[in-house]
């Protein structure tokens, strides 16, 4: 199963929680083992099932290499509570999960957790009157009137203007939305909100809506790393690493001591100087005239 990255929206720790158990079940290599001079079949070892979630956390782009082995063993000790995985003898929840030799199984049920739903309508028929059916408690013999035999004509014209004309049903299918609609959803959105927030009743003055590239808000609201900043599709154009170091110690500043910097008088102008020389030889600049009016508007 190739894992993809799961971008914002509704329901994203569940799609989280539900990749990576699929990824676990899938990966983790099940073989006999022995407790107490008896074998279990396709089980597998604590120790072996933290090597495995750890390696598959780390190269899975939703989480990164970042991830410690006391966190992939945290996180099994909440697929054991929520039975994920059963300990060999079939108990989870209340026990203990450690990064030891204790066996573990799957078990046979679906893990995974549902999606949130909405209400559906009750689908009760409604139930018709039988017009030829007496009422509780009276008989017919009793009620002084002439039975009338009713055809179909003669119950459409008692009960048209009751029931009104009613269409036929018609199945609608949901037209299935492109690469195309989607990206341009995004912009209809992202433009409607920065409108919103700049009070204006339109765009015109501050920016040519024509210029701005649906394809890159997609990429901006979907490839973003932990850590908040978007990861460029060619990697080999990503910022250096001690740029990066050098952009947050100074947005922080001056409470940046855990990041054990020098915190010497005039140190903060250094770091600025650095940052400003690094982007001043770069070919194109940060900011193009065509959204310059926008960001002065926003910031300003």
């Amino acid at each position: 199963m190739e894992p993809g990255l799961v971008g914002p929206g509704p329901y994203r720790a569940t799609r989280l929680w539900n990749e990576i158990i699929e990824l676990f079940r899938a990966g983790m290599p099940l073989r006999k083992h022995r407790c107490r001079f008896k074998s279990y079949e396709r089980c597998f070892k604590a120790s072996e099932a933290v090597d495995c979630l750890h390696e598959l956390l780390g190269s899975n782009q939703n989480f990164g290499p970042e991830v410690t082995r006391n966190q992939t063993v945290k996180l099994l000790k909440k697929f054991l509570k929520n039975h994920v995985i059963e300990d060999i003898k079939g108990r989870w929840g209340k026990e203990d999960f450690q990064d030891d030799g204790h066996l573990y199984r799957f078990p046979p049920s679906s893990p995974l957790k549902p999606y949130p739903k909405k209400p559906s309508c009750g689908k009760e028929v409604i139930k018709f009157p039988d017009w030829n059916e007496p009422k509780a408690g009276t008989s017919q013999e009793h009620i002084p009137v002439k039975s009338v035999t009713m055809n179909s004509e003669m119950w459409y014209k008692r009960h048209s203007i009751a029931i009104g004309e009613v269409p036929a049903c018609k199945l609608v299918f949901r037209r299935e939305l492109t690469q195309t609609n989607i990206e341009e959803i995004w912009k209809s959105m992202t433009l409607s909100r920065l409108q919103k927030v700049l009070g204006l009743d339109s765009l015109d003055e501050v920016l040519d809506t024509k210029l701005v590239n649906s394809k890159h808000i997609v990429q901006n609201a979907y490839n973003v790393n932990k850590q908040g900043i978007v990861t460029l599709e060619d990697r080999s154009k990503e910022l250096p690493h001690w740029i990066l170091s050098a952009m947050k110690c100074l947005a922080n500043w001056p409470s940046c001591s855990d990041l054990k910097q020098p915190t010497y008088s005039g140190f903060e102008r250094d770091v600025f100087k650095t940052i400003v020389d690094y982007f001043g030889q770069m070919k194109e600049p940060l900011l193009t005239f065509h959204f310059f009016d926008v960001f002065v508007s926003v910031l300003g």
